[in-house]
Parts: structure tokens; sequence; C-alpha cells
């Protein structure tokens, strides 16, 4: 989930970049691969919070709403085809709240992903190493949960295609990441008949923009510790803004950059399993919350056949 209260299409947006030599928690951004019929699974729970937002580029807040509370647990499970192919899954449940006005919070399962990730190159580079990865994903909709209800709405309905490149270098304990990612939005359809946007349209089916997003961190790679710091942008390729003193539209522009603390500490007393927490907070943005996000996770890997022990695929 992105830490935009109203970027929810991406299930896959949560900022849990988790790098780790043991039990490993993965999302389709980090670079991680599990290891031929390695198998994991765990949840993340995620609490974001916004008060502030921008109208446009306007930034103000609104007394109907106050603050704005979104959270979510987050079921994840990633297996490894091979080292080098992974197929990987995830769904949330999702409740939003406000702490003022009359709007109502909304609650309920959000959107299906499945992503392929591929590391095709590894190779030597200076003093470290370097990895190449494409990733492929399809985000759709669980059910009919209600769109044009933002910002209470739990997500905005659209089946999304990603595709991702992204590259990772270790070297020592350290090391660095960045991706890039095109995301393809199908068209949603509301519960009446016409909307206004810049002029009315007579119609139920809403053109969905397509976005773009960027992610880099760095950080360091021990035994069983692993700490970084992110930078996460996303880019929504048209769309309009909110109008003046009107609620937000699933089709507006939205753009966010925001920052990000990820800690992730494998238990030495059994390395199948491991917990993660982190933050990040929205810098700048279009037609978004200022949105504060808080998580905290735990996972368990182990090998479906194969070696008992656990060991990096790095």
């Amino acid at each position: 989930m992105n830490a935009n209260t109203w970027i929810m299409s991406k299930a896959s947006c949560l900022l849990l970049v988790l790098v780790t030599s043991a039990a490993v928690a993965q999302t389709p951004d980090d670079a991680i691969m599990m290891n031929k019929y390695q198998w994991c699974n765990g949840a993340t729970y995620e609490h974001d919070q916004w008060k502030d937002y921008w109208e446009g580029t306007f930034k103000r807040d609104n007394q109907n709403i106050g603050t704005l509370t979104t959270q979510s647990v987050m079921a994840m499970s990633n297996y490894g085809i091979t080292d080098n192919l992974n197929v990987m899954a995830s769904v949330p449940y999702i409740w939003t709240s406000a702490s003022a006005g009359t709007l109502h919070g909304m609650k309920g399962f959000q959107d299906v992903s499945v992503f392929v990730k591929w590391r095709p190159f590894t190779f030597n580079l200076g003093k470290g190493k370097l990895s190449l990865f494409g990733l492929v994903g399809l985000t759709t909709p669980t059910n009919n949960y209600e769109i044009d209800y933002l910002p209470m709405s739990i997500g905005l309905g659209s089946t999304n295609l990603t595709w991702r490149a992204m590259a990772y270098y270790k070297q020592g304990i350290f090391f660095a990441r960045f991706s890039g990612a095109y995301i393809w939005r199908s068209n949603v359809y509301l519960e009446r008949t016409a909307y206004y946007t810049d002029q009315l349209n007579n119609t139920n089916e809403v053109f969905m923009p397509d976005q773009l997003t960027f992610n880099a961190s760095l950080g360091i790679y021990k035994k069983y510790l692993i700490a970084e710091l992110m930078v996460d942008n996303l880019t929504t390729l048209g769309g309009d803004d909110i109008r003046k003193d009107d609620m937000p539209f699933v089709a507006n522009e939205m753009n966010s950059t925001s920052a990000g603390v990820h800690v992730k500490y494998t238990f030495p007393f059994d390395t199948h399993i491991s917990a993660n927490g982190g933050a990040n907070y929205v810098l700048t943005g279009r037609n978004v919350g200022q949105t504060l996000g808080l998580y905290i996770g735990a996972y368990y890997a182990f090998y479906v056949k194969g070696p008992s022990k656990l060991y990096t695929a790095q």
C-alpha cells in the first residue's frame, strides 16, 4: 500500500523493502530472491494517517474529515521456482476512518496481486556485485468495493499491469538499489450515469491514466540485521486536480514523493523467522494526503524440499 490513502490500487506499494540473509520477506520492488523450493509466508500491519493534503498543488486541511486513518493487514506468499525465478502473491484487508465530519469509514479486502520476478544477470563490478532484475505483475480487485467515495474508499478499482526493471549493487555490508516501473491501469465504472471533471461526462466509464514509479534505497546488509533509507516517487500520467472544496476523484492526477526507513531482524535462534518494521512520510504531492505510515510484520520461510536450513540467495 502506498503511503497515500488515495493511491490504494497498488497493493504491492506497501513500503516494505525487505532484505535479509535468512528468513526472507519479499516485495516486488526489493532485490531478494527465494532459493529454489523455498517458500515464504507472512503478514504486515500498516497504520497510515494524514490531516493535511494537496488539493491540486494547494496544501490544506479539511474540518469535514479531520484526520483520516487507513489501516491494513496484508498477507503475502512467495515461492522460488528456481534461484533466479520467483512468483509471489499478496492481498490486503483495509479499513478507513475519519476523526471529524459525517463520512463513514469503509472496510474489506482490496486488490490481489501476483508478480513474477526474474534475475537474469549477476556479475562482478569493481569490489562488489551488480544484479539486474525484471518483474511483471497483475493487480486486480477481489470484489466490487465502492470506488466513488474517496477518501474513504479502500481502493480505486482498476486492474493494473506492472512492468518493473531494477538494479541492485552490494559491496561488503553496503548496498544500493534503484528501480522503475510502468503501470498500465484499466478503466473503471461508477455506480452513476454521469460525472463532472473539467466537463460533463454522460457515462459511468472513467479513463484511468497510467502511472510511473521510481524507488531508490541505500542500506547496510549484515547477518541478522538490515537497515535502509528509501525514497519513492509516483507520477500519474494524466488526470486532473481535485476541484475546490470537492471530494477526490478516482482519475485525479495523484503524484507523490516520500521518504522512509526500514529495519529488519532475523532471529538467530531460528533463522526461518524474521520481523520487520519501518516508517514512511510523504514529502510533497499533488491530490494526495501528506501521510505518515508506520508498519510492522513477521514472516516464516522454509524449504518445501531440499536443505533444512536457510541460506541467502545472494
